[in-house]
């Protein structure tokens, strides 16, 4: 009835056996379009993905800097509502800060139960692209809040005339600023 004919159609081989049935002979392998497709998308995962790395520095720094904004804020309005002093004191060798009480003891963690105010940004994974470059309140380490938010360098007796925290990454410089008098706190761009 039906003939032994072998037809080839792309990559499948199409032939009618002497009963007549249908019998495909598949080939393994790809074609040029399918590669081509495959390495299109493959480059468009990467054009998005390189940048985002990239910026991991940029990111950090940014949000480092408010993060130490927002801990210059805490202490200041710890001191005002307990009506007590409170400083934060910057180590630059060891990349760290902490939150002080009255008694220059560090303060427990609002959040973190059973550990202190401690930031560490050599070993917090969020922070590790960030140095913690400089912190110079009148030629100390040190920012003292009083009860009204007024800053003082780290002696605590004299007002602060000036007060900066300089952050670096590899492509950025961040600045945080407490103004003297009025212990309002900003970051530069």
């Amino acid at each position: 009835m039906c003939q032994n004919n072998e037809l080839q159609i792309g990559r499948e081989a199409v032939r009618r056996n002497a009963g007549g049935c249908l019998l495909r002979n598949v080939h393994g392998g790809f074609t040029l379009i399918e590669i081509i497709i495959v390495v299109v998308i493959i480059s468009i995962a990467a054009a998005i993905v390189v940048p985002m790395m990239s910026s991991a520095g940029s990111l950090q720094i940014r949000s480092a800097a408010n993060m130490i904004a927002a801990d210059l804020e805490y202490a200041k309005s710890m001191a005002i509502s307990r009506a007590r002093k409170y400083s934060v004191e910057f180590d630059k060798t060891a990349e760290t800060y902490r939150i002080l009480d009255q008694n220059g003891a560090p303060i427990d963690h609002p959040v973190r139960k059973g550990s202190k105010y401690v930031i560490d940004f050599k070993n917090d994974g969020r922070l590790d692209r960030v140095d913690l470059a400089d912190a110079n309140f009148d030629g100390t380490s040190k920012v003292t809040f009083n009860y009204l938010g007024s800053p003082s360098n780290g002696s605590g007796s004299d007002l602060l005339n000036t007060g900066t925290v300089t952050l670096r990454s590899e492509t950025a410089v961040k600045e945080v600023r407490v103004e003297p008098v009025t212990g309002f706190i900003s970051v530069s761009n």
